[in-house]
């Protein structure tokens, strides 16, 4: 009897002195940081990097357009074993507030990668940027630059379409694209849409800073309809050995686009990519492709080469 009233005493101050089990999972800081939308920086659990792992500054930065697949680039060129690529988008070369951080704060940024792998961060905004060639070539002269590019005027219809949705979401009052378009009778030259879309401009601004062999232009609408010639010219344009492959992509029916299949993973671009485009005044279409053609000429003289644009 009295060892079974020690025991029964014990399981007492057992029950006292552990903790209770949790009703539910603790908050850790990832789950609350994906709750507010925002970044957790590397190693904040304490997890320690992969060895012979380092953050490097990037070997090749996807510089634009905005709209033009940025993403889908990126996304794809992660697919190759030797490219490490930054989750997000860093907007160091062309906004004040983050190129005043400093360069260690840049690379910081920056995936760990090893040795035999290349780096690559990709911010749309720094083709259209008047500052971030001159930065860029700052950092390091020889970086290679990938830009891809689609049809302007469709890039212009698909640029209004994210803000439209944005809004929408954001509670904002929206317009629809032909009061942006069209102001007073005439093309309103001056929508930034618009602007972006003057590919011969910004593309004269970078070729102040750097040869036209350190650029390689991605054919965006190529890309979208038949990923992998696109992105064979990729890997040798950066020195890759060929590992992207046809069995990487298929063809989702109802997304209407292609998908990434690797590692055994299969995924797709985030829901915002490949929205329905608004249907555009005929008219007011008409007005913008001629007002663009000029532009696109001037562009295929200073790259050297055409593309099958409208």
């Amino acid at each position: 009897m009295a060892c079974f009233l020690a025991s029964v005493f014990l399981l007492i101050l057992q029950s006292y002195a552990a903790p209770p089990e949790p009703v539910q999972a603790a908050v850790t800081l990832d789950t609350l940081a994906d709750d507010l939308g925002v970044g957790v920086p590397a190693n904040t659990s304490g997890d320690l990097p992969p060895p012979g792992t380092s953050k490097r500054a990037p070997h090749s930065i996807i510089i634009g357009v905005r709209k033009g697949g940025t993403r889908a680039l990126l996304e794809m060129l992660d697919i190759h074993p030797e490219v490490a690529v930054a989750a997000t988008e860093v907007h160091f070369f062309d906004w004040d507030e983050n190129y005043a951080k400093g360069f260690d704060w840049y690379r910081d940024l920056m995936p760990y990668s090893y040795p035999q792998q290349i780096t690559v961060e990709k911010t749309p905004g720094y083709f259209t940027s008047p500052l971030a060639p001159e930065r860029i070539h700052a950092m390091n002269s020889s970086v290679k630059l990938l830009l891809i590019l689609r049809d302007p005027a469709e890039r212009v219809v698909s640029d209004y379409t994210q803000v439209y949705f944005n809004r929408l979401e954001n509670h904002k009052p929206v317009q629809a694209i032909e009061n942006l378009l069209v102001r007073n009778g005439a093309l309103n030259t001056r929508y930034k849409a618009i602007q972006r879309s003057l590919y011969d401009l910004h593309m004269r601004n970078w070729l102040r800073h750097f040869p036209l062999e350190q650029i390689h232009i991605v054919d965006g609408d190529t890309l979208i309809h038949d990923p992998l010639p696109e992105l064979q010219k990729v890997e040798r344009f950066l020195n890759l050995p060929p590992r992207i492959v046809s069995s990487n992509f298929y063809f989702n029916q109802t997304k209407g686009f292609y998908c990434i299949r690797s590692d055994g993973r299969e995924r797709c671009l985030h829901e915002s990519k490949g929205r329905p485009h608004p249907a555009v005044n005929s008219t007011v279409l008409q007005q913008l492709r001629s007002y663009l053609r000029e532009h696109n000429h001037n562009f295929y003289r200073l790259v050297k080469r055409t593309f099958d644009w409208q």
